[in-house]
């Protein structure tokens, strides 16, 4: 009897621990869902395809890949063709340089520098560890309010909700993307670091992790990529 019933209490606990995993995988499912259609519904007719068919603005915000992947490429091509159409001035490129073997904004401003952009175009930024520390400092440190963000379609969707939330106007030209069997991972992380935008954004309000600079585009033309020297 006694063997029974320390049989029956373990099941007990065991069905609710159990019951308790199901609800917390459900509720994470549903907020997976709900940060995906709020990110999706912010960007509604603000992306464009074509470089031609986007309206003006005054600077670009590229956002930063690791250097040479696909992703990284198709965003210099895209960025490239933007400025070249004349519907962007300058071109902020924004990205990690957190170490000192790693810089994606000198990359990205020579892969374009490469493409025919003039480094006199080129604006780095090199503090751009997260989505939301590239466009919230495009705002914050070069006084951009009305930007132009160039990626892959699903990262510019989570760029403008992001823009949206910290009160800068945002339009987005798509790189072209990888195919499923090369994006699949990528698009599995995207989900989740929806997720986090959503948190950044509405609950926890989080603000860039470096903030303290004050550069103006077309204006401080020597403070444009500070450190680097590659040529026209």
């Amino acid at each position: 009897m006694r063997l029974t019933g320390m049989l029956s209490r373990h099941l007990r606990v065991l069905r609710y621990f159990l019951m308790f995993c199901l609800l917390l995988a459900a509720l994470l499912i549903a907020l997976v869902f709900y940060a995906d259609r709020q990110v999706t519904a912010a960007s509604n007719k603000r992306l464009f395809n074509d470089a031609q068919a986007i309206p003006a603005r005054k600077v670009a915000l590229v956002l930063g890949a690791r250097p040479g992947n696909r992703y990284f490429t198709r965003r210099i091509e895209a960025a490239a063709a933007l400025w070249h159409s004349g519907k962007a001035s300058w071109l902020l490129v924004s990205g990690d340089n957190r170490h000192a073997d790693y810089n994606e904004p000198a990359a990205m401003r020579q892969a374009l520098i490469n493409k025919g952009v003039p480094s006199a175009a080129i604006f780095c930024d090199y503090a751009g560890f997260t989505t939301l520390d590239s466009v919230v400092r495009a705002r914050d440190v070069f006084g951009e309010e009305n930007i132009t963000i160039v990626s892959q379609a699903f990262h510019n969707q989570r760029a403008i909700y992001l823009a949206q939330h910290y009160g800068i106007d945002a339009i987005g030209l798509n790189a072209e993307d990888l195919d499923f069997r090369h994006g699949k991972y990528t698009q599995f992380r995207e989900r989740f670091a929806r997720v986090r935008a959503l948190m950044d954004a509405k609950l926890l309000h989080r603000s860039p992790h470096f903030s303290d600079d004050n550069i103006r585009i077309g204006v401080d033309g020597k403070n444009s990529c500070p450190g680097d020297n590659g040529g026209e």
